[in-house]
């Protein structure tokens, strides 16, 4: 029989655990099927280690596996299983640094401020593992987001209880967006008609040149954006809504995304930053010059290095930071036992997640009494705000949405080939003066072009014509499949989507789509029609580029089934093969953080258990492989009774955590297999393993719960110790043994 491997990636805390306990059950059941699991580090850690093989030895050496499998993406026998790894910022990076270090790893630290050509081109190099490293090489086909059939069924039959109301004596919440200046009113987009390689430079008042990038190689039909922020508008917007949240009396909250963004975001969150708590950082912003405080990080990056001082002026500063909450509006918490607010860590408030849990709880966040209270969320680009706003009127006009009722909005998101929507990190600068930021093609003719004063954020995107056509027959694909509408998200008044709408609409005419419902929509227009929409139950496709894929992914599955992490994410990559995404990883540090302490893994891996089902079939159609199209089915049975029977983790220490909820997973898979009559030999052979499982079951539920209770030591946070991760997530030997003898 031939083999097909699955490639399953290794990442990074919650998930990284959960896949000690998942990964032996999958490769015992299918041993001998035709289907072999391979495993792959694409860890935060692992890139690092991967980007400095001259400085270590041969046993701390790793392969490239990231750029491993962006290769087997490319190809048509590809079947990868993509678990959600870190999308690092610069303090995670940090974090991940001192830990490699101190288990012996010779890497050095990232310069943060680099002033020498040698750190320069260091911090270029640390650049690779930054922010989104993963995703784009991955992704070589377009996503198909949607909730498995079985979990939005019992979604509704069993609605999560986070919910809360809209306050019926009305709401102040609202989503704040700038009216000028952002990268939405400065956007000019063309389509190119000739390949060239162009480059980025920046024309400065006196006429001199600098090169910003070079060898930028276009295609023909690529459809090429720049947009410039204006740092001058985005802090007027900021003290303009501080002012307004304290004369409202609501919270004051900054949504962004730091981690994926990692040049243009931390910038403008270092801006409000510093808008916030301006009084005190001008009032010492040289000594915090001197001390290397970065607002870009974060007020935690500032209180940090306050340690560099004399106990006195440490004290001095730290008292007029705290003057500034007694003027100031009050903040959104993160923790507020801890004291740490929204503007303490870029990423610890992240646009799609955070935004979603704004409209869950009412319109509110959490206050520094830990009490939920309205909020003025300022997303400063408009381009997406006004999503959100549309979304939280709605809420207010009509309350709080039912996800015993409510219907889906799935999603086709223009991603392959790195298709950028919101600038790209090595296309992102911040103006070093006064001048024009250029786009000019080889024979040094103009393409674009932007106006910059000193600190404007310029960023440039690209997106190829060959995923816009892939994307464009995605969407008719689903539709067909589902018969519900399917709408573009598209503004013809905004520079990339003017582009963009001209090949959906050349593409669409390759097509038969008399019998489809597809409609090109504005943001507002869209996001007002499929609340309209999903509020009767009903279903719609949102078809949509890479920013509102991220965003809409996890809006609605965290209203409709209360985590995004229980999305079918399909990505049919354009070679032939598949990826398999397991949802998002938002909420993982804390898991992490609970684990440690308690002993108790609350991660969900039910994002796996439903990866697994297309993979399994994908090695079937490509292969004939009736085993592997067996497991697919079976495994699609088990979490349907899974989640019948409500073995999600809990939340709390000394319930069922993630090491109970796939021992019960594994259970009914092979209660499935054994009751099956399709293949013989793998009924007789799970017959056994159904028998020992079930009868063993509360031996092995008083197994599993023993491991609770007490902190847990696994030798690590980022690069944990796999005997001792091991150890923790197999904690049941009779579990253990029923297992290892299939």
């Amino acid at each position: 029989m031939s083999t097909s491997k699955i490639s399953w990636t290794e990442i990074d805390e919650a998930p990284a655990l959960a896949s000690y306990s998942l990964l032996p059950i999958i490769q015992a059941y299918t041993k001998g099927s035709g289907v072999e699991i391979e495993t792959m580090d694409i860890s935060l850690p692992g890139r690092i280690i991967a980007n400095f093989p001259e400085r270590l030895t041969e046993e701390q050496k790793v392969a490239d596996n990231l750029g491993i499998l962006g290769e087997m993406a490319k190809t048509p026998t590809a079947n990868i299983i993509k678990l959600p790894n870190i999308s690092a910022s610069i303090p995670q990076l940090q974090a991940t640094l001192k830990e490699l270090q101190e288990k012996g790893y010779d890497i050095p630290n990232y310069p943060e401020e680099p002033k020498t050509e040698q750190e320069k081109a260091l911090q270029a190099r640390f650049a690779k593992v930054l922010g989104s490293a993963v995703n784009p090489v991955l992704r070589e086909g377009n996503s198909d987001r949607r909730p498995a059939a079985a979990v939005k069924k019992f979604a509704q039959k069993n609605p999560h209880r986070m919910m809360k109301d809209w306050p019926t004596s009305g709401s102040k919440a609202r989503v704040a967006h700038m009216s000028g200046g952002d990268f939405f009113g400065s956007e000019t987009s063309t389509t190119m008609t000739a390949a060239t390689a162009a480059r980025i430079e920046f024309l400065a008042a006196d006429g001199s040149v600098t090169l910003l990038k070079d060898e930028l190689a276009l295609q023909v039909g690529e459809v090429v954006d720049t947009a410039v922020m204006n740092v001058a508008a985005l802090r007027a917007f900021f003290a303009e809504q501080m002012d307004a949240a304290q004369k409202e009396g609501v919270l004051l909250s900054l949504h962004l995304k730091a981690t994926m963004m990692k040049i243009s975001d931390p910038i403008m969150f270092g801006h409000c930053v510093s808008v916030y708590y301006q009084a005190a950082l001008d009032k010492h912003a040289g000594v915090l010059k001197e001390i290397g405080a970065n607002v870009n990080n974060g007020l935690t990056d500032v209180l940090e290095k306050l340690d560099r001082l004399p106990a006195d002026k440490k004290a001095e500063i730290e008292a007029d930071i705290a003057a500034v909450y007694e003027v100031r509006p009050a903040l959104a918490m993160v923790d507020s036992r801890k004291g740490i607010t929204n503007l303490h860590v870029p990423n610890n408030v992240i646009i799609d997640a955070s935004m979603p849990n704004v409209v869950r709880d009412g319109g509110k966040m959490w206050n520094n009494d830990d009490q939920l209270q309205d909020t003025l969320a300022m997303i400063p680009d408009r381009s997406y705000a006004t999503i959100y706003q549309a979304t939280i009127e709605d809420c207010q006009q009509h309350g709080q949405f039912d996800p015993a009722t409510m219907g889906s909005v799935s999603n086709v998101g223009l991603m392959a080939q790195k298709a950028e929507e919101y600038g790209s990190h090595d296309k992102t600068f911040e103006a070093p003066g006064a001048g024009t930021i250029r786009v000019v093609d080889a024979a040094g003719a103009l393409l674009l072009e932007q106006q910059v004063e000193v600190g404007d954020i310029f960023r440039m995107c690209q997106a190829k014509d060959a995923p816009i056509r892939d994307w464009v027959g995605l969407a008719i694909r689903r539709a067909k499949a589902s018969g519900s509408p399917a709408i573009f998200w598209l503004d013809e008044k905004r520079g990339h989507d003017a582009e963009i709408i001209k090949k959906v609409k050349a593409y669409l005419a390759d097509h038969d789509t008399s019998s489809l419902d597809i409609r090109i929509m504005t943001p507002v227009q869209a996001i007002k029609f499929s609340v309209e929409r999903i509020r009767k139950g009903e279903d719609t496709i949102s078809v949509t580029g890479n920013v509102l894929r991220d965003y809409l992914t996890d809006l609605f599955p965290i209203l409709e089934l209360g985590t995004s992490a229980r999305m079918l994410s399909i990505v049919p990559l354009m070679e032939g093969g598949g990826l398999f995404e397991t949802g998002a990883g938002g909420s993982a540090p804390k898991h992490v953080q609970q684990f440690m302490k308690e002993g108790h893994l609350r991660w969900d891996s039910l994002g796996e258990y439903c990866a697994l089902v297309p993979s399994l079939e994908l090695i079937a159609s490509k292969t004939d492989n009736a085993k592997a199209a067996l497991f697919a089915e079976t495994l699609d049975e088990a979490i349907g009774k899974y989640l019948a029977n409500g073995r999600s983790p809990s939340r709390k220490v000394n319930e069922l955590d993630n090491r109970g909820s796939t021992f019960y997973l594994a259970m009914y898979w092979a209660e499935a297999l054994a009751a099956q009559s399709k293949d013989s030999m793998i009924q007789e052979r799970f017959s056994k393993v159904a028998k020992d499982l079930a009868n063993n079951e509360a031996k092995i539920s008083a197994e599993l719960l023993a491991a609770q209770g007490s902190p847990v030591d696994v030798g690590g946070y980022y690069l944990p110790d796999a005997v001792l991760v091991a150890k923790q997530m197999r904690p049941s030997a009779t579990f253990n043994a029923v297992i290892d003898a299939i």
